[in-house]
C-alpha cells in the first residue's frame, strides 16, 4: 500500500481528491488530511508517508515553504494546484507530478502509476 496524505486549504478540493483516490487507486491508503502547511508538516512527521498530494497556494505558508521545512524530503510529492505558473518551481523540488485542478482522472492514474 502507498501511504498518502492530502494537504490543501480548500475542504472541497480535499474531498474531491479523496473520492478520486478511493475510487481509482486501490493501492492508495489515505493516512491523513491537512488544511494547512503547518498541519501537513505535523502529519508527515507523525505518519510514515510515501506520497503527499500538496496544494501550492495556501494562507500563511505555501506548499513550497512547507517542503523547505524538511532537511530531507523522503517522500514523493504531487502538486495539485489551479495555477500553471508554479510548474518550474515544482520541478526544482523534484516533484513526481504536477496536476492542475480540476484534476483529470487519467492524469491522476498516471501519477500513481509513475510512483
Amino acid at each position: 500500500m502507498i501511504k498518502v496524505i492530502i494537504v490543501d486549504d480548500e475542504p472541497q478540493a480535499r474531498i474531491v481528491l479523496k473520492v478520486l483516490l478511493e475510487e481509482y487507486a486501490d493501492e492508495i491508503q489515505i493516512v491523513g488530511e491537512a488544511a494547512s502547511a503547518k498541519e501537513g508538516i505535523e502529519l508527515i512527521k507523525t505518519q510514515k508517508v510515501d506520497l503527499v498530494f500538496l496544494d501550492i497556494e495556501m494562507p500563511y505558508m505555501d506548499g513550497f515553504g512547507m517542503l523547505r521545512q524538511f532537511e530531507t524530503i523522503n517522500f514523493d510529492v504531487v502538486f495539485t494546484t489551479a495555477y500553471s505558473q508554479y510548474a518550474i518551481d515544482a520541478i526544482k523540488f523534484s516533484a513526481l507530478d504536477y496536476l492542475l485542478k480540476p484534476i483529470d482522472i487519467d492524469e491522476l492514474k498516471a501519477s500513481i502509476k509513475r510512483f
